[in-house]
Order: structure tokens, then sequence, then C-alpha cells
């Protein structure tokens, strides 16, 4: 055997190694999640004005666009409901009902359910909508657009290590439903 030959060794290299995928998550656009925030924007301010007239013989709590007339206590008791909206419905369900309407969901980057802690961070930069604070939630989308092409991820979804999702409501395998004329 001559001595000059290269030896070759039996394993490929770890890049040429196929990976096939557990489970494929696609990624929601930034279009659809845009009008799943518009919906829950619009259920929220619904939401506040029901508060509003509630508490109005007691409290005259100024409306969400009327920065003007805003208080510090009005102001964060509003932030307060709307970050307490999108932290429980999404720690609960992954969803709020915007995403729900447009079939969207948030997880864990492995597809596993988000926590209420999870929720909670992810929905920092949603509840600064009153006033000034919604330049929060600007930056947060467009770093995200902007600085992470590609990643369809707020900075708060990459703090939070989340991402949002489609959703496919199909019947289940094995089950067909008969649909019976009226």
């Amino acid at each position: 055997m001559p001595e000059d030959l290269p030896v070759q060794d039996p394993t490929p290299a770890p890049d040429t190694i196929p990976v096939t995928p557990e489970r494929t998550l696609y990624l929601g656009t930034w279009s659809t999640r845009f009008w799943a925030w518009l919906i829950d924007i619009v259920l929220v301010i619904l939401f506040l004005n029901i508060i509003r007239g509630i508490f109005e013989p007691f409290w005259t709590l100024p409306f969400l666009w009327d920065i003007s007339h805003w208080e510090f206590f009005e102001r964060w008791f509003e932030m307060f409901l709307i970050f307490i909206y999108w932290t429980s419905m999404e720690g609960f369900r992954g969803q709020s009902i915007g995403k729900m309407v447009m079939n969207l969901r948030v997880v864990n980057r492995d597809g596993s359910r988000i926590s209420y802690t999870t929720a909670a961070i992810e929905s920092l930069s949603k509840a600064f909508l009153p006033g000034p604070f919604i330049i929060v939630f600007l930056l947060d989308c467009l770093i995200g657009w902007l600085a992470m092409p590609g990643t369809k991820l707020r900075v708060f979804n990459r703090i939070s290590n989340t991402l949002v999702i489609k959703t496919d409501y199909r019947e289940p395998a094995g089950v067909v439903y008969v649909k019976e004329k009226e």
C-alpha cells in the first residue's frame, strides 16, 4: 500500500449532514400581524369605553387618543389594562382575539406553548400605546423589520424568544364531518 495516498475519513463533515425538521413552523407575515394588532386595538378601545362608562359617575377617564387631558394615573391605568389583555390572552392560548381572527399564534422558538411570563415580556411594547409611549412599539417593530430582515421578529419577540406563526385549522386526521342539508 503506497504511503503517499491520503487517508479518507468515512464520516461526513458536520455541514453536510442532512437535517430533517421535526416540525415546520410558518412565520406570520408583517401585514397579517398588523391586521391582528389593529383588531386587538379596536377591541381594547371598545373595552376601555365600557370601563369609562362604568366609572364615569365617579371618575372621568379621557379617551385613549385625547392626550392633552391625560393625567399620570389615567395613562398608566389604561396601559396596565392593555398589558393585562395581551399577557392574559397570549399566556392562556398563545393568541389574542386579533390573532385568532387572523390565524396566528405566539409560540416559543421550538413551537411549544408560551408561559404567562414569556407572554408578559413579549407584550411589554404593545402596552405602551397611549400618547408618546407608542414610540416604544413603533421602534420595536421598525428595528425588528429593518435590523433583522427575514426573521419576522420584533425586538420583544427576540428578547422573549418567541415567534408569531400561522395556524392551520384543518380537520383532525381520521375525522370526517357530515353536513346535512337544511
